[in-house]
């Protein structure tokens, strides 16, 4: 287990690298046709007089209507510079020419890009690199797909927008946050056919935009998924995000009782990849991929000791920070198919064998002003394990009280 591995290396350690688990207030209070002159199932003329009287006059053939060829606008047909608006700013280039732009291909865009041909404030950029607010962008001639005509959206696409509509908790004209059910992914991977990125596609507006993921969390993980409608919205989440502005609660039900009660968990996690899986696994300061992780945990009620609801608050969003980190305390999240590596431990009877991790409430600061703060219910399984275990999903969170660094 990662427990023993951090035992094996005492080595010093900062104070912001150690594994610390003090209680909150200790710190903070081509088919073939017919040939020429002949129609389809006759042989063909064996004289050529025959294939010459066969021949339709000039005037009839023009009168045959030519197969129509898809329209390519050139837009704009001149050079022209644009200035980066409030809702531009820190966009990526390549992300900057697709709304401006909707029909302007991936392939076009790179060239313009590679050739230098558009500038930014008179100097070449590469397409991942990020615009501010006032810069002068010169963007050359570009050959752009005709519109696509805007139609009523398909059987599938409506069932589709249905099921969006019932996982909503929370929407206005700029922000949506989604209710995502476990075993839902929120991107696409190898033999994912269905996930909400895709899903989102009819959500696209006239202009051809459609709403963006600002964060993502675990396919098995439900809960609050937010999602930018705008790309004003896009740019302010994303940057809540970086600036820890954003503030997430998750549930879960591990086996055991966590001492003490309320406590910090600090490491370095790292990815280890082999041929069937990959995980996180605990690291240690300097080694290679390793990122620093922060989470508070505080219990919230138990049942006979043996099972206990937590509340999770990650500071830090590592890839599946909050499942290694319960492992590395010893109570992995319950029907974690990765990190529950309790030998000989048997699940209650009742309990569906499935992950217990609801990402349960995100608070975080409007674009606009104010404050979003949406709350997710309880999935299926988890309400049925609380119900069988006689846990009280109304009590009060104690982790409201965790620091918020």
């Amino acid at each position: 287990m990662s427990r023993r591995i951090k035992r094996m290396n005492p080595k010093p350690r900062s104070r912001d690298e150690r594994d610390d688990s003090r209680p909150f207030k200790a710190r903070t209070a081509k088919k073939a046709g017919p040939r020429p002159g002949g129609k389809p199932g006759t042989k063909p003329p064996r004289f050529a007089g025959e294939r010459a009287e066969r021949r339709p006059p000039k005037a009839a053939a023009q009168e045959r209507p030519a197969p129509e060829k898809p329209v390519e606008a050139l837009l704009p047909t001149k050079v022209q510079t644009v200035t980066v608006t409030a809702d531009e700013n820190n966009m990526r280039v390549d992300r900057f020419l697709e709304a401006r732009f909707p029909g302007l291909s991936f392939s076009h865009i790179q060239r313009v890009v590679r050739k230098g041909e558009l500038r930014v404030d008179g100097k070449r950029v590469d397409s991942k690199d990020r615009l501010e607010e006032g810069q002068s962008v010169r963007i050359p001639p570009l050959k752009l797909d005709a519109p696509k005509a805007v139609g009523e959206l398909s059987e599938a696409a409506q069932k589709t927008l249905k099921a969006l509509k019932e996982m909503t908790i929370y929407e206005d004209d700029d922000v949506l946050v989604l209710n995502k059910p476990a075993g839902l992914a929120v991107q696409g991977g190898s033999g994912m056919t269905r996930h909400i990125d895709q899903m989102l596609e009819v959500m696209r507006d006239a202009k051809g935009q459609k709403p963006r993921l600002v964060h993502r969390i675990d396919r098995e993980t439900s809960g609050c998924l937010l999602i930018a409608k705008t790309r004003f919205a896009a740019s302010h989440l994303t940057g809540a995000f970086r600036s820890r502005s954003a503030r997430k609660v998750y549930w879960a039900l591990v086996p055991g009782l966590p001492k003490p009660k309320q406590g910090r968990i600090s490491t370095f996690l790292a990815k280890e990849e082999s041929e069937d899986d990959t995980i996180m696994r605990i690291a240690q300061h300097g080694d290679e991929g390793a990122s620093h992780a922060v989470t508070y945990y505080a219990v919230v009620e138990t049942a006979g000791n043996k099972l206990t609801w937590v509340s999770l608050k990650p500071v830090t969003g590592r890839t599946h920070q909050l499942r290694a980190h319960m492992e590395h305390i010893g109570h992995p999240i319950v029907g974690d198919p990765k990190y529950f590596n309790i030998e000989n431990w048997q699940l209650p009877g009742g309990l569906q064998n499935r992950l217990h991790l609801l990402a349960r409430r995100i608070v975080i600061p409007h674009p606009r002003g104010g404050v979003i703060d949406a709350t997710a219910p309880l999935p299926p399984h988890m309400q049925q394990s609380w119900n069988l275990l006689g846990l009280d999903a109304s009590r009060f969170d104690p982790i409201e009280n965790a620091p918020e660094e």
